[in-house]
């Protein structure tokens, strides 16, 4: 395992620190939900117009086809540019775009890929379902052949942005009869399609970006599937392992930023107990530094993860170490950010100071069941990677 960058990757650094400093938005991202897609789209196009998008796409797939170590790179240097989040496109360019690459037909890369890359499309996932999250094996949502068309009736839940998108990866059954782990076919769903009803799910931070999607009767060309029909639950194992391997690199990057920010506020908070400042309270202290301690230890995984993924071409197991390791990261330090706002976190008013972190705080209680809840992580950890009896 080499933990130091080579010159290439140096030069590499300097050209995206470069073009960041040089391209990134100024306007503050908005949170009206529309007005964040748009936001979202001109980003990617300004990307991809400046050789930038799809950072790690192969490039004969319009993609910036960067190493895994290069990738590194760049998510170190967009947040450190402090370059937007643009969460609205992650299901496109992390998990529908690069499933497409290992999974899908000519036809279906040449018409979607380069929408994806320029910014022109939102995606969103149809995987969980009321009764099927954590046991995903167990949806329901039922797709029957007719014809040259799948016609599809069901729910899904906890379908990000499907309000705001054009596409949907859609898990549907194909095969009732089959095994759990079978009869089961990934399919693109357009999201305009009749019979589809999207009702907006409104959480603790009062945004409304969660939705349910509910099927009635609609109908999908087969020339949508992804695979072979039957063949999803394969094809969906793609897709999760591009979500718990590189496609969240740009977080934990993101959450070093965070911390050193975390410690600029304790400097600058009054303290409890006394203290002049909340930095100056040895118990706050201590935990700002394993924080960012734990951040670092985290940045090390990584680097290792990377290596071995660099070595076999796909991420592997190790991924969900870092991922739950991660998940349960972030809460501890959210829950730090509210210990030295002290009263100022119960604050009602959205343009305080205290808002943001308040608002990553009631955000971040989720981190430990998107993407796979930390007791899925647990088995996975378990089963493929210690080697344990299931």
């Amino acid at each position: 395992m080499e933990l130091r960058f080579s010159p290439a990757e140096e030069a590499f650094r300097a050209e995206a620190r470069v073009w960041l400093e040089a391209n990134k938005p100024h306007a503050p991202r908005p949170r009206d939900l529309r007005a964040r897609r748009d936001y979202d789209l001109a980003w990617q196009r300004r990307m991809f117009d400046g050789g930038w998008a799809g950072i790690a796409w192969p490039r004969e797939y319009g993609g910036r086809g960067a190493s895994l170590m290069e990738q590194l790179v760049w998510f170190e240097e967009y947040a450190r540019a402090g370059a937007p989040e643009n969460s609205t496109l992650f299901v496109g360019l992390n998990h529908a775009g690069p499933t497409l690459v290992a999974c899908g037909t000519p036809e279906q890369k040449a018409y979607h890929l380069p929408r994806i890359l320029r910014g022109e499309v939102v995606w969103c996932q149809g995987f969980s379902e009321p009764n099927a999250g954590s046991d995903l094996a167990s949806l329901q949502t039922r797709a029957v052949i007719d014809g040259d068309e799948l016609v599809v009736t069901g729910q899904k839940i906890w379908t990000s942005f499907g309000h705001v998108a054009e596409f949907q990866e859609l898990l549907v059954r194909t095969d009732p009869a089959a095994a759990r782990h079978r009869g089961i076919t990934w399919v693109i769903c357009p999201m305009d399609a009749p019979g589809i009803d999207v009702r907006p799910i409104t959480t603790l931070t009062g945004e409304s970006d969660f939705c349910e999607v509910f099927y009635d009767n609609v109908r999908i060309p087969l020339a949508n599937v992804v695979g072979e029909l039957n063949d999803g639950w394969r094809v969906a194992m793609t897709t999760l392992s591009f979500e718990r391997g590189t496609a969240f690199l740009s977080e934990q990057v993101r959450l070093a930023r965070r911390v050193e920010e975390l410690i600029a506020l304790a400097r600058n908070t009054p303290g409890l107990a006394g203290v002049a400042r909340a930095i100056d309270d040895d118990e706050i202290a201590r935990r700002l530094a394993r924080a960012r301690a734990e951040v670092d230890a985290m940045r090390a995984m990584s680097y290792r993860s990377i290596s071995l993924a660099a070595r076999t071409g796909m991420p592997g197991a190790e991924a969900s170490i870092i991922r739950l390791f991660f998940s349960e990261l972030v809460q501890r330090i959210d829950v730090l950010a509210m210990d030295i706002l002290g009263p100022a976190a119960i604050a009602r008013d959205d343009e305080s100071s205290a808002a943001r972190w308040v608002h990553l705080y009631l955000t971040g209680l989720s981190q430990t069941i998107g993407g796979g809840t930390k007791d899925i992580q647990r088995n996975i950890i378990g089963d493929r990677y210690l080697g344990l009896p299931r």
